[in-house]
């Protein structure tokens, strides 16, 4: 069984919904967001999603998930930090003068921020592949951060 058009179809909405989703958090957060943010965001959510979908990946402890996704997260904002901020000059983002920065584009902070916000991440890919396309209902946003805190 190979990749279909409505797969295709599918992972394009779902990366446009989790991006618009993104924006709008960052733009609460921060007071501000770049249109860059759909995709970055967008794709970030989708591929932690994604994951998510694979047995491997679920039946894993909450706190294990949120490691993995964390580090998705990283990877995908470091490069596209030195991509739109060094390179492009867009000054999106910079980092450097948060502890344990790493050329402005990742931080520790952030990451224990995104830590923080990946059972979110887990629950909204799950509502909306169950609401836009009669996937399994999730169990619950407060399931996965009491997986998290409780070690499940």
């Amino acid at each position: 069984m190979g990749y279909s058009y409505s797969n295709l179809k599918k992972d394009l909405i779902l990366i446009f919904v989790m991006g618009a989703l993104y924006m709008v958090l960052e733009g609460l957060w921060r007071g501000w967001t770049h249109i860059s943010m759909l995709v970055v965001g967008g794709l970030s959510a989708f591929l932690i999603g994604r994951l998510n979908e694979r047995p491997k990946f679920y039946a894993r402890k909450m706190w294990q998930e949120c490691v993995i996704g964390t580090f998705i997260v990283l990877v995908l904002e470091f490069v596209s930090g030195i991509l739109l901020n060094i390179w492009l000059k867009l000054d999106v983002w910079n980092y450097s003068g948060s502890w344990g920065n790493l050329y402005g584009q990742i931080c520790v902070p952030c990451a224990l921020l995104w830590f923080t916000l990946m059972p979110l991440c887990i629950y909204v890919d799950d509502y909306l592949r169950y609401k836009l396309f009669e996937e399994e209902r999730p169990a619950g946003l407060l399931k996965n951060y009491k997986d998290l805190f409780t070690g499940n």
